[in-house]
């Protein structure tokens, strides 16, 4: 975590065209301040998070350093995550070429909206739409979704436990593992999230998928607590507008 003698307020950047240097330093002020302040605090990383996202679009390498120096800024989650968190979709990453079509996709029809935490058994599952059935049908013939109440599906499941990261071998991260006999075999298995607290109630992570050489960087996602979405601020008007849950 970085310090800073500057206030939060000085150092907001522009949420059009800031350097990641300016996030980095403003993010690192908002841990700063966020055992004075912890709404504010949450307020503003995620809005950072979520502004980054939507620049990724038209400023494709200065977002993607952005999320990288934010998600460096983290730790594992304080106290350890419980139940569900709502989800998003912060930003996909492919190539130059793809990206575009991904970020369509998902800004049209995102079944994913978030995870349960059980800390306990250190264990979770994805929170899905009801419209990811018939897909889910079609890719996985096999594998049974779960009722999860509140018209959302349950799928997925995972193991966590904390490692330093995969390619940020020097930031311990949540790891949020899927490599288990019960999840379909294609795709689910190669993935593997790992988590960062940005401030308490503002959670990154990265996607990562696993070839032949390595793990690939292929996406961000954030959460935070169900009870935070309603005193959401809308954010800024950029270039698009982020991918958010069906």
């Amino acid at each position: 975590m970085t310090s800073t003698n500057s206030s939060p307020h000085q150092l907001e950047p522009d949420p059009l065209e800031p350097t990641p240097e300016q996030v980095e330093r403003y993010v690192a002020a908002l841990q700063d301040i966020a055992a004075k302040d912890p709404e504010l605090a949450r307020r503003q990383a995620w809005a950072q998070i979520r502004l980054a996202g939507a620049r990724a679009g038209s400023r494709r390498k200065e977002a993607h350093d952005t999320l990288n120096r934010i998600f460096r800024l983290g730790g594992p989650p304080e106290p350890p995550l419980e139940g569900p968190m709502r989800g998003i979709l912060v930003t996909p990453i492919t190539a130059a070429l793809t990206d575009p079509l991904m970020r369509a996709l998902s800004s049209s029809w995102m079944p994913w909206v978030g995870k349960r935490f059980d800390g306990a058994s250190q264990t979770g599952d994805n929170l899905l739409t009801r419209s990811a059935r018939i897909p889910a049908k079609g890719l996985w013939p096999r594998y049974r979704l779960e009722d999860a109440g509140d018209g959302r599906l349950a799928a997925f499941r995972f193991r966590t436990y904390v490692e330093p990261g995969k390619v940020d071998p020097d930031v311990d991260a949540l790891k949020i593992d899927y490599d288990s006999d019960e999840n379909p075999g294609l795709l689910i298995r190669d993935i593997l999230d790992e988590l960062v607290q940005v401030v308490p109630g503002a959670y990154l992570g990265k996607v990562l998928l696993r070839r032949k050489d390595g793990w690939r960087l292929v996406g961000y996602f954030a959460l935070q607590p169900p009870e935070t979405v309603s005193a959401e601020e809308p954010v800024a008007e950029v270039a698009e507008p982020v991918p958010a849950p069906a």
